[in-house]
């Protein structure tokens, strides 16, 4: 695999950078034809491999162990849970207590008024009508009395206030539940949060930037949902089968054994439907993620896919992508949404039975005919429930599908801890020295092999050589962008992997070819090279990089609001931006990667002198393409393929006549050869 000396940085902007590399990460499989990106890098246009889906019994725990510092709450809703659940499963029984004095009272009206039960039921057994009389004698008559409809009214009453506060309950449940979950997942965006600031630069060169943030926020949204649906629903269908079946047994284990029949059926119906559909939520967020990676690198390189006119390819590979994202969508929605079905059909099985055997065990006395419409209500708030816990399986296969993604990004490799206690120079201007280092992108690809040089304060090191000779990975190494292989690197006398990446990147500025702008307004974007520093100070920076000069015609001046992409000011002004930033931070070490390709040469020459200004009693490195921009540094060093094949001044490497001599001679001094 070929690589470029450009390797992207977290933070392409003046230092202090924030998160930083040092743990190794593999290299991911290349991808067919990328779209060129702004940022490149070691491994800039890769995808991650093909995720491999883990089991989702250990997922689904380790996602709910994601709500162990909820438990007190969890507590509290479990117990509104079935406070409430009771008072809904009682509902039934009295309900159909009122069904028994309706229908007692109907059929007292109409027995002969002035004789008990008894003798009414001793009559219908001696004329014949055994099983009337088997049906009465299960039943409270009073001959001609009718209905009583004081004691109905006290029943409903009950029933109603029973189901009120049901309600209550359950409102309460969901409204602290969403607390918990909402906490929870907000604790996890501040792990992932704090994750990507640990995470290795080897990392982000290997991972598209649209899947990375597909994860963040896609995948984290989908767990938000998830968990806020599939608990609240997991517990209260729990609940409510154990009530429904204590009920059910206390009305009639006749009946109860023909509702039992359900929980197999159920379980064995999801195991089937789940195990296939498992596979296709995992593929269906793996595809979102790598759709939005397409997308938003088409969208970055909007302006070359024109150029090149590689629009109908850019489309056909979105047609692509998109139809494997329909078909892993359309599959698990599908797949899943069969167990809804399914369970409502042995739902209405069970049902049909019930009413069935309940009419005979009415018809022979056995139970009443309230008992029975209880029953019956009973089973649907039996069959209910477990529907919902086979159709909530959809939603919980997506949920784990998404976390286990999520996890993924959290178990990754982090870069090496700082060390504890830490070193920090005391006094020096940024003197910085290679010992004997080593470095290799790849360990079957040896980049920088015993590279040796200092570099004395206030002396500007310029970097020069073709691309991929180094010269870039040479500055990463300096910031700690990436570990050593070998060797080590000093700055003012201390290793600096013995000082922490703060301390170290605290006493470098960095400015990059590609800049880096956010959103916000222009003083904000320069006043990021140092935290608190006071506006004199950075109009002092803005004018000493000729910021100040273009700003000043803005309408809005230095408030003028930037957007992410600083599109509403020129490539060679976003330059100078960063430029100013880098003045503002006023480090002991400045590093100038192509830090003026952008910016017009009468633009360039005036910068050049303030440079200089700002480079007294300063290590500075400079990278640059264009020589005529280093004759006046002190020190120049010529890299093919990772070594220091020349180093002197400007003079004495053209009169020595070597590599330095022949890029200055193919810049300045060759004629135009006709091909």
């Amino acid at each position: 695999m070929s690589r470029t000396d450009k390797a992207p940085t977290p933070a392409p902007a003046a230092a202090p950078a924030a998160g930083a590399p040092g743990a190794p990460a593999a290299p991911a499989a290349k991808t067919p034809m990328r779209i060129p990106r702004p940022a490149g890098g070691p491994f800039a246009g890769m995808n991650i491999p093909a995720e491999k889906a883990m089991n989702f019994g250990p997922s689904a725990r380790r996602l709910l162990g994601e709500l162990r510092p909820e438990w007190l709450w969890l507590t509290l809703v479990l117990v509104l849970a079935v406070v409430g659940v009771t008072f809904s499963v009682i509902g039934p029984r009295l309900l159909g207590e009122g069904t028994n004095l309706i229908f007692a009272g109907v059929v007292s009206k109409q027995l002969p008024p002035g004789e008990t039960q008894d003798q009414v039921i001793a009559q219908m057994r001696a004329a014949g009508q055994t099983q009337q009389a088997d049906m009465l004698s299960a039943m409270t008559l009073t001959p001609g009395a009718g209905i009583d409809f004081t004691a109905l009214a006290t029943v409903l009453l009950w029933a109603l206030v029973l189901y009120v506060l049901a309600s209550v309950f359950g409102w309460m449940q969901a409204y602290i539940l969403n607390g918990v979950v909402q906490r929870t997942v907000f604790r996890l965006r501040e792990r992932i949060e704090a994750k990507i600031n640990l995470l290795p630069l080897r990392y982000f060169d290997s991972v598209q930037r649209g899947e990375l943030l597909s994860r963040v926020t896609n995948d984290v949204d989908n767990i938000s949902q998830s968990l806020q649906q599939s608990i609240s629903q997991a517990v209260t269908s729990v609940l409510t089968v154990a009530g429904v079946l204590v009920m059910m047994v206390l009305l009639s284990p006749t009946l109860a054994l023909i509702a039992l029949v359900t929980i197999p059926l159920t379980l064995v119906t999801t195991a089937v439907i789940a195990k296939r559909s498992q596979k296709l939520f995992v593929a269906q967020w793996r595809h979102t993620g790598e759709l939005n990676g397409q997308i938003e690198e088409t969208y970055t390189g909007h302006a070359l896919v024109k150029v090149f006119g590689r629009q109908r390819e850019v489309e056909e590979r979105f047609r692509q992508k998109n139809a494997e994202l329909y078909q892993a969508s359309f599959g698990a929605q599908f797949i899943s949404g069969l167990i809804m079905p399914a369970m409502t059909f042995i739902g209405n099985l069970v049902y049909v039975g019930i009413a069935v055997v309940g009419g005979l065990q009415v018809a022979s006395g056995a139970m009443q005919l309230g008992d029975v419409q209880a029953f019956i209500q009973y089973s649907r708030q039996f069959t209910q429930p477990l529907a919902q816990l086979g159709s909530m399986a959809n939603l919980l296969q997506s949920g784990v599908a998404s976390a286990e993604r999520v996890f993924e990004l959290l178990d990754t490799d982090e870069q090496s801890p700082d060390p504890s206690p830490s070193e920090a120079p005391t006094g020096g201007r940024g003197r910085l020295v290679f010992e004997d280092v080593s470095f290799s992108y790849s360990p079957d690809k040896p980049l920088i092999s015993s590279l040796s040089l200092v570099a004395e304060p206030g002396q500007t090191v310029a970097i020069v050589g073709p691309t991929g000779a180094g010269k870039t990975t040479l500055v990463n190494l300096m910031m700690r962008f990436y570990e050593l292989d070998a060797g080590r690197i000093t700055l003012d006398g201390v290793d600096v992997t013995a000082m922490t990446r703060d301390e170290l990147r605290s006493r470098m500025g960095m400015v990059l070819q590609d800049t880096w702008l956010f959103g916000g307004t222009i003083l904000d974007n320069i006043a990021y090279g140092r935290p608190g520093a006071s506006e004199d100070e950075i109009l002092e920076a803005a004018k000493a990089t000729y910021v100040d000069r273009f700003v000043r015609s803005l309408p809005e001046g230095y408030d003028t609001v930037l957007d992410d992409e600083g599109s509403n000011v020129s490539a060679g002004e976003k330059q100078l931006l960063t430029i100013a930033r880098a003045f503002l931070a006023r480090p002991s070490v400045l590093i100038l990667d192509e830090a003026t390709s952008s910016v017009d040469t009468r633009t360039e020459v005036l910068v050049q002198k303030a440079m200089s200004a700002l480079r007294s009693d300063r290590t500075s490195f400079v990278i640059a393409h264009r020589l005529s921009t280093i004759r006046d540094a002190d020190l120049i060093l010529v890299m093919e393929a990772g070594q220091i094949v020349e180093q002197g001044t400007h003079a004495s490497l053209l009169e020595a006549g070597g590599a330095y001599a022949a890029l200055y001679a193919a810049q300045f001094a060759a004629p135009v050869a006709e091909v």
